[in-house]
């Protein structure tokens, strides 16, 4: 029964891989990082992050292992979905055409995808990571980039939870998105459901998280980095990963929540038919676009498995404790988190 399915599932993987694709141009922890990584140095802001650009004094370890799921070289060639063989220029400004033609119907379509279990995720993920949390009186202040963040949907819990729960007004987030259209959603969310201490207390920026000038964010300058949902777009992951290290401080955290692989056989056939099945042809009755969720299922499928994750979150120099990291719904999605050695 279950290889039936499978193989059902496959034809229409096979099948959807030859479309061509028309993009248009629960509870607080008591401590910051926990479950899945070791921190010797529990509260985010123990040291006020250095804002000075000093490369050279950071070593990030050559990246060992490969993968036809992640990409191996930032000249090499990458893959949109399930068609390979692309630029990494190509798959940006393809990606780009999804999320622009995506942008306005973005959150309400996770919804739908999800039966709204990305919301209980995405609550559990700042839980987890219990921004604003301080010993100190009064709170030392965190510096956070939520990066693939264009509408806010993360950014604006870490805000509050750091506010509201933590009572840490001196935490700021970073908005850090590639497309604008994203962006400009989450501005009008800001606008509309922040208070204005919290509107104060958010920024956006337009950047490629695969090569961010240092102009802009400077070298070991962020106590946290996020991203949800996002990081199995990039170009380049490995590229992603090295960035995310640049930019955070010694002891600051490296925390991605992410589409993975389902753990449970049963689960998994059902899912990868309920993904390839419904999931485009809602995209197509609620949004008019099949061809961008037809390409959001297939990122999922592509994107490297756990174990495979965790080893590159290892090679990009950051200390993963355990294995690395937490299933979520039977490995829907996972929590994934390093930390950058001091």
């Amino acid at each position: 029964m279950t290889m039936a399915v499978r193989s059902q599932a496959l034809r229409a993987a096979a099948r959807a891989s030859r479309t061509s694709l028309r993009p248009s141009s629960s509870t607080s922890c008591p401590r910051f990082f926990t479950a899945t990584a070791r921190n010797r140095h529990p509260e985010i802001s123990s040291a006020t992050p250095n804002s000075s650009s000093s490369s050279s004094s950071q070593t990030t370890p050559s990246n060992t292992s490969s993968s036809s799921n992640s990409n191996s070289s930032r000249n090499g060639t990458t893959h949109f979905g399930f068609q390979d063989g692309l630029s990494e220029s190509e798959k940006t400004e393809r990606v780009a055409g999804v999320f622009h033609s995506v942008a306005e119907s973005y959150d309400r379509m996770n919804d739908l995808m999800s039966f709204g279990w990305h919301r209980v995720w995405k609550d559990h993920f700042v839980s987890t990571l219990n921004p604003g949390f301080s010993s100190a009186s009064p709170p030392r202040p965190q510096r956070i980039l939520d990066v693939a963040g264009g509408t806010g949907d993360v950014a604006f819990r870490l805000l509050r939870h750091a506010h509201a729960v933590n009572a840490n007004a001196g935490v700021r987030v970073t908005v850090s998105d590639i497309n604008g259209s994203m962006l400009a959603v989450g501005r009008q969310r800001a606008a509309a459901q922040l208070p204005a201490s919290q509107q104060a207390a958010l920024s956006f920026l337009e950047a490629d998280a695969t090569s961010i000038p240092a102009s802009l964010i400077p070298d070991d300058t962020f106590d946290l980095y996020t991203v949800a949902f996002g990081i199995r777009n990039f170009s380049n992951v490995r590229a992603g990963l090295a960035e995310a290290y640049r930019v955070l401080r010694p002891g600051g955290v490296f925390a991605c929540l992410e589409f993975s692989s389902v753990t449970n056989p049963l689960l998994d056939a059902a899912y990868r038919r309920w993904s390839f099945s419904a999931i485009p042809l809602i995209g197509q009755l609620v949004a008019g676009d099949r061809d961008s969720y037809q390409y959001l299922v297939e990122s999922i499928r592509r994107f490297p498995p756990q174990p495979e994750f965790a080893r590159m979150i290892r090679d990009a120099g950051f200390e993963v404790g355990g294995r690395g990291w937490e299933d979520l719904t039977g490995g829907v999605a996972a929590i994934h988190k390093g930390m950058k050695p001091l």
